[in-house]
């Protein structure tokens, strides 16, 4: 009996070897990384303070900041029950609402406070597209039509030869990528958990000719921040920290997930900070790109940005989200499991929402009865 435990035992072990050593072999040895990290912690897809759980690369703050303006009514109004329901159904754990560009309303919960880090997920599109119209004015990048071959020739013939900077910030590149975050296998995941990130992209192919459709993919968004760094030779968070971090205001060092030590910036993803500072961007796209009367973004890229591309795809401009809802138009910033910043231009409002949930977390659409509530 003892026998053939002893060989049962062997096998087993055995097998495990062949099926690690086969996964390793195969390219998906980061899968074991990804269930230490996210079944080892209890959830089923990435978290919110996942960034504990990866190296990251410090967005600093300038020696001047700037704390919001509290409205002469902060949180004097009473929550609509419905609101409530929300927050409790969808687990969120920062609310705020800025009207007029003070803050009007702000919540936490779970032990969230305004200085709590809170992952961004793609959230952090809208900031690289920012940094590359940055980047455009400071004469970094000649124009939204430059080729991504001038930066890196792996993307210099054949249709890839034919893809730009722009197309890459409005989401029509036309690259080989299958944008799932619950798949183990998708390179989604893969480059959310393995490294180098750089090689990874630099290895995709443009298999549909770019420039004609929109269609949402993570790759485009690192693939356009490694030209923003090789265009500028800075890292994407120092870039960040001197193009509108510090100018901005912002109160907190932030923190950006990198692929590993020293390593690169998860760009389409990961920029680890709170709800008051994400605020501020939504600011300054409200404002045409201005900030205290100084010209940050250039006016005309941030039109650009706020309105569709294509038409068959009004979702979506160049990184920023857009939505008419009840006659009214909203342009928003948006992440994984229902990070929000929703701006209303209209009415001089900004919401921001960080949370657990989302009511419908797919990438190619938006909700917009839920987004009313808010």
């Amino acid at each position: 009996m003892m026998k053939q435990i002893k060989k049962f035992v062997i096998g087993a072990l055995l097998l495990l070897l062949f099926v690690v050593g086969g996964m390793y072999a195969m390219g998906y040895g980061y899968i074991f990384k990804a269930m230490r990290i996210i079944y080892g912690s209890g959830h089923k897809t990435a978290f919110l303070s996942d960034y504990q759980r990866f190296d990251n690369r410090v967005i600093r703050k300038g020696s001047y900041t700037e704390p919001w303006a509290l409205h002469t009514q902060y949180n004097q109004a009473p929550i609509p029950k419905s609101l409530e329901v929300l927050h409790q159904k969808y687990k969120t754990v920062a609310f705020l609402v800025i009207k007029n560009d003070s803050i009007w309303h702000e919540q936490y919960f779970e032990g969230y406070t305004q200085k709590s880090l809170s992952n961004s997920f793609s959230m952090a599109k809208t900031y690289v597209s920012a940094l590359l119209g940055k980047a455009i004015t400071d004469g970094y990048i000649k124009d939204l039509q430059q080729p991504v071959g001038d930066f890196f020739p792996e993307f210099s013939k054949g249709l890839a030869a034919k893809l730009t900077v722009g197309d890459l910030a409005s989401m029509a590149s036309g690259l080989d990528w299958n944008e799932d975050y619950y798949n183990p296998f998708s390179i989604t995941t893969k480059a959310y958990f393995d490294a180098p990130l750089q090689e990874i992209i630099l290895n995709l192919k443009v298999t549909d000719p770019p420039g004609k459709k929109y269609e949402y993919k993570s790759g485009n968004t690192q693939l356009l921040a490694m030209v923003i760094e090789k265009a500028t030779g800075k890292t994407l968070s120092e870039y960040l920290s001197q193009s509108l971090w510090e100018p901005l205001g912002c109160e907190y060092d932030a923190l950006w997930q990198l692929d590993g030590k020293e390593g690169t910036e998860k760009a389409y993803c990961c920029i680890a900070s709170n709800a008051r500072d994400f605020a501020r961007l939504g600011k300054l796209y409200k404002d045409f790109g201005q900030w205290h009367g100084k010209q940050l973004l250039d006016s005309a890229y941030v039109a650009k940005s706020i309105q569709p591309r294509f038409s068959d795809s009004p979702q979506y401009g160049y990184g920023m989200w857009l939505l008419n809802y009840k006659n009214k138009s909203f342009f928003m910033m948006r992440g994984h499991l229902g990070q929000y910043v929703i701006v209303d231009p209209k009415n001089n409002v900004i919401i921001v929402r960080l949370g657990h949930l989302d009511a419908d977390d797919s990438p190619k659409h938006l909700r917009s009865g839920y987004l009313w509530i808010y």
